[in-house]
């Protein structure tokens, strides 16, 4: 154990200055004026030490990782990839993805094989619980090319609701962006976005099937707080520091996760199992 580490922990000054959050002399200055909080509770003196594997910080409400042993990554999925670290019918799956790092990393949540973008890969199980549990309602954005011109009464109709086998089910928003799109086949199509919160299987390709714009591409845009970006198809990248302390601080706002939650493989109840499109 080090000098720094003791009964009483770590001065918390070196903790935001190992975390990456500024010196240690501008992390003094933040303390002083109140910009930091431990556990809730608003940090002012510089003698003040925590215990960076069990206390929560934040500064300027921005959650902060302490834990550098948790990984997160971004991947924009490829279509014809199943949302599976191990595929038991031998189609192509993630772990291509996942072999750079050294870490068991796994996929938050799922994309159906046919669609393509954001998907989160991480060994944090329980930040992963809160982003792929749909009682969290963490929002997702959609992309989705359709057969037939839609109209604004069906963009209307899709945040009003629509009556599905398994329930009704509202989107948050939707947005027409391109009422002239044509289908790979030369019919005619159209862009639409779409923002849910749902998990419910397939929910996006149900919704406009229902209202008969059924669904020929599929690209998820955005996962909470994360957007896909310029990021190609295949590619991953690590999240940024300020992506991370958005996920951080999203996880504790939206749920007191469970102590118990860990990070399994999918098909054993993890966390890749909670929600699908």
């Amino acid at each position: 154990m080090s000098d720094e580490l003791s009964m009483d922990g770590v001065r918390l000054q070196k903790v935001l200055a190992n975390a990456g959050v500024a010196s240690r002399r501008v992390a003094e200055q933040m303390i002083v004026e109140g910009r930091v909080r431990v556990n809730g509770e608003v940090v002012t003196e510089l003698g003040s030490r925590i215990d960076p594997e069990t206390d929560l910080v934040d500064v300027d409400g921005t959650a902060i990782q302490l834990d550098a042993s948790k990984r997160y990554v971004v991947l924009n999925k490829p279509t014809g990839v199943v949302s599976s670290m191990r595929d038991d019918r031998g189609r192509r799956d993630l772990r291509r993805y996942t072999d750079e790092w050294e870490e068991r990393l796994y996929n938050v949540g799922r994309l159906d094989a046919d669609t393509s973008g954001l998907l989160v890969l991480t060994n944090d199980g329980e930040l992963a619980h809160v982003l792929a549990h749909p009682s969290f309602g963490v929002t997702k954005v959609y992309i989705a090319k359709v057969a037939g011109r839609v109209t604004a009464q069906t963009i209307s109709q899709l945040t009003k609701g629509v009556e599905l086998d398994d329930g009704p089910i509202v989107a948050d928003k939707a947005r027409l962006l391109d009422a002239s799109a044509r289908s790979s086949a030369g019919g005619e199509g159209s862009l639409v976005e779409l923002t849910l919160h749902s998990g419910r299987n397939r929910i996006v390709r149900r919704m406009m099937a229902e209202v008969g714009h059924p669904v020929l591409e599929l690209v998820r845009r955005q996962f909470g707080p994360l957007h896909l970006g310029a990021l190609p198809v295949g590619r991953t990248r690590e999240l940024t520091t300020v992506e991370r302390g958005a996920l951080l601080t999203l996880a504790r706002r939206d749920g007191d996760t469970p102590s118990t939650a860990s990070v399994q493989a999918p098909g054993d109840g993890s966390p890749g199992d909670q929600e699908t499109e």
